[in-house]
């Protein structure tokens, strides 16, 4: 591992700071996006991911959303009781549950295009810029997250 040559001492130039920050900007500028909808924003996430692949197990979307089960279950949970996914048990093996998206959750991707813009326009930034900003933030996570397993 590379040492710096100078460690930060103020929070605003630390790298955690600087993601959490933006993080709870971001939650906030979906918030009112994601409240006509009557999602939250790990819900919306959620629905995004099976919108891609639907008829998932509980595991996979885990694995796409880089989230524990625990943590997903409530969500899961919440998502069905609004009508927009359905569990279901495999018939072979009753420990693996699919998750399906209903014609509601079908439905509300069609209103994600609108949100994507108004975040996208909201940071002001060039697409190929903020494109290079994702990658370099999805480097960073798989970075650390290669590193926490040495």
């Amino acid at each position: 591992m590379n040492k710096p040559e100078i460690m930060p001492d103020r929070v605003e130039d630390l790298i955690c700071f600087a993601l959490y920050s933006a993080n709870n900007t971001m939650n906030r500028a979906y918030k009112p996006l994601l409240a006509e909808l009557g999602l939250t924003y790990p819900q919306y996430i959620t629905l995004t991911a099976l919108w891609q692949e639907d008829k998932i197990t509980v595991g996979s979307l885990c694995e796409q959303l880089l989230i524990e089960t625990n943590t997903l279950t409530p969500i899961l949970k919440r998502l069905e009781s609004q009508g927009h996914i359905k569990r279901i048990r495999d018939k072979k093996d009753e420990r693996r549950v699919f998750i399906q998206l209903t014609a509601s959750g079908k439905a509300l991707k069609a209103k994600a295009p609108k949100i994507t813009e108004c975040i996208v326009g909201g940071t002001q930034l060039p697409l190929p810029e903020l494109s290079r900003l994702v990658e370099t933030i999805k480097e960073l996570r798989n970075n650390m997250m290669n590193g926490s397993q040495k």
